[in-house]
């Protein structure tokens, strides 16, 4: 394909995205509502005018990492230690939960099967697809409604975390009992390990940071080398320690959010995100979505895999946060936020389908399910927000 076709396709994409995400905002909904809806008409499933392809699949990761790196700055840190427990509490209830009700969904529509067959595996791996959060969404939401610093917010942004590394692990047990390939303790040992080297490599970068911040201060320097630093720990989470690159570049967020400058350095990711990678990775979701592909074999399926999906991070996160001693509007914000699924689903289910676990005709159901909760997903915020806009307090953390 000749190089310059790019430059129609991301034209394509921006005047689409951002005329259906300023549609969107008119509507009251989230400016990423319309945005995912613009990728789904553009793409194969309706006008056909954009393909996905291996650049702008890229483009879209570039989107998201900026998305995470923003977030991660914008992340009060203090909160972030308090509600450190609690997540994981939630993240844990976020992936057991999801991990049974995918098992039984499929057992309960194809039968029982023997433990160590194909089958069982096959159902329990449907189950580790709907461990997956994508919080991506739920960030852009959040920080569109203003409530991103917010304790739910922080909460909701430190349990998908922690839940994309238990992901991971449940991922890589799964496969590991299926072939006896993967190494589970060796997975276990740096996921661990990141974190360390996160701590030890982020307190001397902090001060490194603060050194040059206190000598040149709001500077275009600063939010250039924040930008490098993102991209290393994105580097180096997925290559060196398997971790999702996303972790790593809202770790180098976090690094940097007590820096003096950090609102001029997320004011700055700001531009490039809102210009051109935001509405490319929240396109290139509708873009995915092929809908020619849904037969009547697999529709009731996808349907069920959708409804368990959703409210099986709701129930699991939603009801761990109330034992936490979250108010019940709080509560469901939490479990509402944390039903996002995105690239970690996508990314899961492509292993499944490479190791023999998943067929290709489940991946629509992924798919749909994506869909579903990426477009769902801010519109019920938006609501309970709206109704209860009083509730979200740090005091509940005391």
């Amino acid at each position: 394909m000749e190089s310059y076709l790019v430059f129609k396709d991301l034209a394509i994409i921006v005047v689409f995205a951002k005329f259906f995400g300023i549609l969107a905002r008119k509507l009251k909904a989230p400016q990423v509502v319309g945005e995912i809806i613009a990728g789904l008409l553009i793409g194969p499933s309706v006008l056909g005018l954009v393909d996905q392809s291996t650049f702008l699949s890229q483009m879209a990761e570039i989107g998201v990492i900026l998305l995470m790196f923003s977030a991660g700055l914008e992340t009060n840190l203090h909160d972030l230690i308090k509600t450190g427990v609690k997540a994981t509490l939630i993240a844990c209830a976020g992936v057991f939960v999801p991990l049974v009700g995918g098992f039984f969904l499929y057992r309960g529509f194809y039968g029982p099967a023997g433990v160590g067959t194909k089958d069982f595996y096959s159902a329990l791996f449907v189950g580790v697809i709907l461990t997956a959060t994508s919080v991506s969404i739920t960030v852009q939401a959040l920080r569109e409604m203003g409530k991103l610093k917010g304790y739910v917010g922080t909460t909701i942004l430190s349990a998908a975390i922690i839940d994309d590394v238990i992901g991971i692990i449940v991922l890589t047990v799964v496969i590991g009992l299926h072939d006896g390939s993967s190494n589970v303790g060796a997975v276990c040992a740096k996921t661990g390990l990141f974190f360390v080297f996160s701590i030890v490599v982020g307190f001397i970068i902090y001060k490194l940071f603060k050194a040059m911040d206190a000598r040149y201060p709001h500077t275009r320097r600063i939010p250039i080398m924040g930008l490098a630093l993102c991209l290393a720990m994105s580097f180096v989470a997925e290559k060196y320690f398997g971790i999702a690159d996303i972790t790593g570049a809202y770790v180098a967020g976090i690094i940097l959010c007590n820096v003096r400058d950090s609102e001029y350095i997320a004011e700055k990711m700001d531009i490039n995100s809102y210009m051109l990678f935001g509405p490319i990775f929240f396109a290139s979701i509708g873009l995915k979505t092929d809908i020619s592909e849904v037969n009547m074999s697999i529709i009731w399926f996808s349907l069920a895999f959708v409804a368990v999906g959703l409210l099986c991070k709701i129930i699991g996160c939603g009801l761990m946060a109330k034992l936490c001693k979250f108010t019940w509007p709080d509560s469901l914000k939490i479990g509402v936020g944390m039903m996002t699924r995105g690239e970690v689903a996508l990314i899961t289910s492509q292993k499944g389908l490479s190791v023999g676990l998943l067929s290709p005709v489940y991946f629509t159901a992924v798919i749909l399910l994506i869909i579903f909760s990426s477009i769902l997903t801010p519109i019920i915020l938006k609501i309970l927000y709206s109704k209860t806009p009083t509730q979200e307090s740090p005091k509940i953390a005391e």
